[in-house]
């Protein structure tokens, strides 16, 4: 019977990212064929995800990737099952490559991309075999703009990227700083004018029943309700929120001291439910 030798196993463990005792079961069957190694490997992982296809994926790695020139960017959630595999630093590494492959493609360019020999898809199923949990892409996230700048918040749950109006002096500290706030506060949209007239239309219902039920008069409530929604805006808007560096400030005001042309134009964040 072949015995595969050490160099062998630790090759292909590197090629895989399978342990060393199904690398080496893997070369025995294959009888030190290299390649077909590999896709024994691969169909083990085939077989751990179909038997897991219906587990949840809840835990994992956000990661924001930006371009050289700072125009594109994308934010990815590789998701697995358990908070000790999301902390495992090789899985927080495919993340991170994976995040970089991921930059200037649609999420399905992007599974069907090759790494490293195979598609991201089946590099996915591999890793599931590799590690005995439901690995997937989940969420997906891409933007672009004049000047992009990101955050990932310390243990990789939620990644945000800001779009700044202009590439200026002080832009990267800012597209930073406004990505941390965007990550911190979660807004639900840009300005008041980005607000979804369902959201709008729900508010006004929810604080018109409060108003009518405290007694106040019909003939003010309008009014009143104008203030309230003053209010949700500056809550709840990025560049109307109060700037967690300084509360004294909103958002706009802070990127107006950086320069005075200067504005948010949009955002994206992502974060592990």
């Amino acid at each position: 019977m072949y015995t595969p030798v050490a160099a062998d196993v630790a090759k292909l463990r590197n090629t895989t990212g399978a342990g060393m005792m199904d690398c080496k079961k893997a070369l025995v069957e294959a009888e030190g064929d290299f390649e077909k190694a590999i896709e024994i490997l691969r169909k083990k992982g085939q077989k751990v995800a179909a038997n897991r296809a219906d587990r949840e994926s809840t835990e994992g790695a956000v990661i924001a990737k930006v371009n050289a020139d700072n125009t594109k960017g994308v934010i990815i959630a590789l998701n697995c099952e358990t908070d000790f595999v999301a902390k495992n630093e090789d899985f927080v590494k495919l993340a991170h490559d994976l995040a970089e492959l991921a930059l200037g493609k649609t999420k399905e360019e992007f599974l069907a991309s090759d790494y490293k020999g195979i598609s991201v898809a089946d590099k996915l199923t591999e890793q599931t075999g590799v590690i005995g949990e439901k690995i997937e892409v989940g969420s997906f996230e891409t933007i672009e703009g004049p000047f992009l700048g990101s955050y990932i918040h310390a243990g990789n749950k939620i990644a945000a990227i800001t779009s700044l109006s202009d590439n200026v002096a002080g832009a990267e500290e800012a597209a930073k700083a406004v990505s941390m706030q965007v990550a911190a506060m979660n807004p639900i949209a840009l300005d008041e004018t980005k607000v979804s007239q369902d959201t709008i239309d729900k508010e006004l219902e929810i604080e018109r029943d409060l108003l009518i039920k405290e007694g106040k008069p019909e003939n003010i409530i309008d009014n009143i309700l104008k203030g309230k929604m003053q209010k949700f805006y500056k809550e709840n808007t990025l560049v109307h929120q109060a700037f967690i560096k300084d509360g004294n400030q909103s958002v706009a005001d802070y990127v107006k001291t950086v320069n005075g042309d200067l504005k948010v134009v949009g955002f994206v964040r992502v974060a592990l439910a």
